[in-house]
């Protein structure tokens, strides 16, 4: 997998992805989950196209930091670049942004697994 792949996605943040809807004494603002579920999607994203035949790629670790509220309706992005590789291990590192304001930052770490027996894993 070379270094260097990256993927960039965008979105509107509906009120599912804001702390409210799991506390509603809580703010409408992004979620920390829903961020780093957004650098997730991007990181895997970046390298789906260059996976071998029969596998996926899975989470494996998280270092992240939510610098900055932003609240429901907000423009957000999220940006992954992979910078490493050990074996089928990958590490991204991973930038969410609402507009010019960088409202989260870390590292995404994946594995490259055989589809087939992380399926029966989950299933068991």
């Amino acid at each position: 997998m070379a270094k260097g792949l990256q993927s960039r996605i965008e979105c509107v943040v509906p009120f599912e992805w804001t702390i409210a809807a799991y506390d509603s004494s809580l703010p409408a603002v992004f979620s920390t989950p829903a961020m780093i579920g957004l650098m997730e999607l991007a990181a895997a994203q970046a390298i789906r196209p260059h996976l071998p035949a029969g596998t996926i790629s899975v989470g494996t670790r998280i270092e992240v930091d939510h610098l900055k509220a932003v609240s429901q309706g907000a423009k957000v992005e999220a940006n992954a670049r992979l910078v490493g590789t050990r074996g089928r291990f990958l590490i991204f590192e991973t930038e969410a942004r609402a507009g010019d304001t960088v409202i989260g930052r870390g590292k995404v770490f994946r594995a490259i697994v055989a589809a087939g027996n992380f399926h029966e894993l989950v299933a068991e």
